[in-house]
């Protein structure tokens, strides 16, 4: 049987079926699980959420049964959704989670639209159905790290506003992880990133959309945008102060030369060190209204030549969890021929798995043909980044997602 309970009620050995209240305060990211452990037991405690429901028939009671609680109804099981209910599952290749990693994009496409449109009509922030997307990014990077992130990339300029949100939320998921975070910390810092620009609500679209430079007026209006967030995001009842640092600190520089405050690296939080990378990475990669995205690897190179921009720490262990030729980076081969990266291998980060299909030699399309440079014999490897226009391939993305590079 279902039972609602006050948290102050909840034991050791009691099978939580869901948590009340807000998700933004859930100090987990499953709702459903056997709460086995003292120190789960603590942070559900600690935490903002008032009522969790029980269910007596997988676990333990509460300790008195003349104690108030409210029966529920049995309710339909819940799908699980990714590792964190389930176990990490076996990572599956770029090709085979493609298609469920576009399903996700959608849907938090749909879900961001919608919270920038309350926004901009005065109504309050619904944070909540924001919920079930952050756990479904976090799934599909937990089958195949690159592939909803090389996806999202691809963006059309006029949507950039609001799959930029759905691209930090998975960076922000990825670095978390590669920094060894605990669990809560790596929920905290996806929520941020998928909430970091909604103050961009309440900038005029012509704005943020306008296909030529900005004037220093509109520059200085664009440049409010994370203090608007932060009190819209204050307003909405959010409360956890990892969402709103990272919402109002994502474009400081370790300096002192970023905004709004000009903190040096001494005032900055980790949380927002890895905002500044993960929102620096997807803007200069994707296409926009007055330019288009560099290509990956480049990005990276540019990227780490800004001394004075990122933290070094958080920077190497971004280029980490990325790849150091990401996936959807053009590289080119000691063959001469060029490939797009495809996957990562999971033996080394100087060895991913790519498709050739152009001859610097030829200045030719060639048959497409998938190299495990990390697999003996294969008797080719990278040479280096190189950035496809130079052999008049103004178009890579077309090419990533032409059906047939995945047959």
């Amino acid at each position: 049987m279902l039972k609602t309970i006050p948290v102050h009620q909840v034991r050791m050995g009691m099978f939580i079926h869901s948590l009340k209240g807000s998700w933004i305060d859930h100090p987990f990211w499953k709702n459903a699980f056997m709460l086995e452990d003292a120190n789960d037991l603590n942070k559900l405690q600690s935490s903002g959420v008032k009522q969790v429901v029980i269910d007596t028939s997988k676990g333990l009671d509460v300790a008195d049964d003349s104690l108030s609680a409210v029966s529920e109804p049995p309710a339909l099981p819940r799908k699980q959704n990714g590792s964190h209910q389930q176990g990490k599952p076996k990572r599956i290749s770029v090709s085979e989670e493609r298609a469920q990693a576009k399903r996700i994009i959608e849907n938090s496409k749909e879900a961001v639209v919608s919270m920038f449109n309350d926004v901009r009509m005065g109504k309050a922030i619904d944070t909540e159905a924001a919920s079930p997307l952050v756990e479904e990014i976090s799934a599909s990077l937990d089958r195949n790290e690159g592939a909803l992130i090389s996806l999202v990339r691809l963006k059309a300029s006029d949507d950039y506003t609001y799959m930029h949100s759905v691209a930090v939320c998975a960076l922000m998921i990825s670095l978390a992880r590669e920094l060894g975070l605990s669990e809560i910390e790596v929920r905290q810092a996806g929520v941020g990133g998928l909430l970091h620009d909604i103050g961009k609500a309440l900038i005029p679209i012509e704005v943020l959309n306008k296909p030529g430079a900005l004037t220093n007026e509109e520059f200085n209006l664009v440049k409010l945008h994370p203090e608007r967030g932060h009190a819209l995001l204050k307003q909405g009842n959010v409360t956890d102060e990892v969402v709103l640092d990272i919402c109002l600190h994502h474009h400081e520089k370790i300096d002192g030369t970023g905004y709004p405050f000009k903190l040096d690296s001494s005032q900055i939080s980790l949380f927002a060190k890895m905002g500044a990378v993960c929102d620096v990475y997807d803007a200069v990669t994707s296409n926009r209204p007055y330019k288009a995205g560099w290509e990956p690897g480049i990005s990276l190179q540019r990227m780490s030549q800004w001394k004075d921009h990122f933290d070094d720490k958080v920077f190497q262990a971004f280029v980490k969890c990325v790849g150091i030729y990401p996936v959807g980076s053009i590289v080119l081969l000691k063959s001469g021929r060029l490939a797009l990266v495809i996957d990562q291998s999971p033996k080394s980060l100087l060895t991913p798995i790519v498709k050739v299909f152009f001859s610097t030699k030829s200045k030719l399309h060639i048959p497409l043909e998938v190299l495990d440079l990390s697999k003996s014999g294969i008797g080719d490897r990278i040479v280096g980044h190189e950035n496809p226009e130079k052999w008049g391939l103004v178009d890579t993305n077309a090419l990533w997602n032409q059906n047939d590079l995945w047959g």
